[in-house]
């Protein structure tokens, strides 16, 4: 088992990314409505509803991802170190009430 669980800088960055590609697609909405109508607040309106279903679709679309080798590795080694730590903590068999 590695010893490195340290997530890496593209998994730290990825709600960064959500929220900046969000961000752009709002802001490029909000300037075509608002150049379409020259109403400010229907174009706040736009802006808000568009960085809203972004943000959703895209983080919807990065969990349907396929993990790869590497990560299913890790998330096996993870789920194994777990049950361990819970096998050590777990009580012993005089310990618990009887008839559960």
């Amino acid at each position: 088992m590695t010893s490195n669980l340290q997530p890496t800088r593209r998994d730290r960055f990825l709600p960064v990314e959500l929220l900046g590609i969000s961000a752009g697609l709002a802001v490029f909405v909000g300037l075509i409505v608002l150049m379409a109508t020259r109403e400010f607040p229907l174009a706040g309106i736009a802006l808000g509803v568009t960085f809203i279903l972004a943000l959703v679709l895209l983080a919807l679309f990065a969990l349907a991802f396929k993990p790869t080798e590497a990560e299913v590795e890790d998330i096996h080694e993870q789920d194994a170190e777990a049950r361990a730590k819970a096998a050590r903590e777990r009580p012993e068999s005089g310990d618990r009430p009887q008839g559960h």
